[in-house]
C-alpha cells in the first residue's frame, strides 16, 4: 500500500503540461478546484471529467499511474458512497431493517466519488509534471506581494518544497522498516483492526528518529552552504511567462466561468 502513495513524486517528461510555467499551473489548479466544487448537475459534471481527462492525456501521465495514487483513498470514497446512497432521503428503491436505497442517493453518491477523485487527479498531476524546485519557486512568486506585511513568503515555500520532496523519501523508509519488522516476525495484515493498528506502533519510534536524523543533516548541509533565508537570494533559472501560459490561463478561466454558468442556471 505505501508504495501506492504517489504524493510528491516527480515523472519528467516533455509534454505541453510539463513546459508550462509553474505559477500557471498553480493557478489552474485553483481555477479546477472552484470549478469542481462549484459543479452540480450532469452537463458541469461532465465538463470537469472531460477536462480532467484531457489534461491527463496532454500530460502522458499513464492512467495506470493515477489509479495507483487513488488507491490509497480508496476507504475514504467507498465509505462516502455508502454514507450517501444509505442516508440520503428521496425515492425509495429498496429498503431493509434502518437501511434505504433512494434514487437520490446513488445521484449523490456517484457525484460526491466523481469529485473526489477528479480531485485527487487534478491536483496530483501538478506535482507529476512539477519538480519540487519549479513548484517552490511558482509559490514564492505568486506569494511576493505578502512580503510587504512581513510574511516570509521565501521560507514557507521552502517548507512546502521539503515536504514535498521528503513525502516519497519517508515512505521508502516506512517500507524498510515494516520490512525489517516482519523479517522478526511482525504482522501487520491479520487481526483485527486494533490489533493491527497497536502492531504499527512500533513502526512510529524508528520513523521518527530517521525523520529527525534527517532534518538535522539537511539543516547542517545548508549551513554549510550559507543559507540564510531568502534575503539577497538570486536564481539560477528565472521564470518566465510565455504565450502557452496566457492561452492556458484564458482556458482555463473560460471553463471556470462555462462550469458556473451551467451550474446556475442548471442547465
Amino acid at each position: 500500500m505505501l508504495k501506492d502513495i504517489t504524493l510528491g513524486q516527480f515523472f519528467p517528461g516533455d509534454t505541453i503540461v510539463h513546459r508550462l510555467d509553474p505559477r500557471t499551473k498553480i493557478i489552474l489548479v485553483l481555477f479546477f478546484i472552484i470549478s469542481l466544487f462549484s459543479a452540480v448537475n450532469y452537463l458541469s459534471f461532465a465538463t470537469m471529467l472531460l477536462v480532467v481527462i484531457t489534461c491527463v492525456a496532454l500530460s502522458k501521465i499513464k492512467a495506470k499511474t493515477i489509479l495507483k495514487g487513488l488507491k490509497p483513498i480508496i476507504f475514504i470514497i467507498t465509505f462516502t458512497a455508502i454514507i450517501n446512497i444509505f442516508y440520503t432521503e428521496g425515492r425509495v428503491i429498496f429498503e431493509f431493517w434502518i437501511f434505504k436505497i433512494t434514487i437520490e442517493g446513488i445521484v449523490r453518491a456517484v457525484f460526491m466519488v466523481s469529485r473526489i477523485v477528479m480531485l485527487i487527479t487534478g491536483t496530483f498531476l501538478m506535482t507529476y509534471t512539477t519538480s519540487p524546485i519549479a513548484l517552490t519557486d511558482g509559490i514564492e512568486y505568486l506569494l511576493n506581494p505578502a512580503k510587504k506585511i512581513k510574511v516570509p513568503v521565501h521560507e514557507i515555500a521552502m517548507m512546502i518544497s521539503i515536504a514535498l520532496r521528503f513525502i516519497p523519501t519517508l515512505i521508502e523508509e516506512t517500507d524498510k522498516i515494516m520490512s525489517a519488522q516482519k523479517a522478526r516476525g511482525a504482522d501487520f495484515e491479520t487481526g483485527k483492526l486494533a490489533d493491527r493498528a497497536r502492531a504499527l506502533l512500533p513502526l512510529l519510534i524508528p520513523l521518527f528518529i530517521s525523520a529527525f536524523r534527517r532534518a538535522d543533516e539537511l539543516g547542517t548541509a545548508m549551513e554549510c552552504r550559507c543559507y540564510h533565508g531568502g534575503e539577497g537570494r538570486t536564481r539560477m533559472k528565472q521564470l518566465h511567462m510565455k504565450p502557452r501560459d496566457a492561452i492556458a490561463i484564458i482556458s482555463g478561466v473560460l471553463i471556470m466561468s462555462g462550469v458556473i454558468t451551467l451550474s446556475v442556471f442548471g442547465l
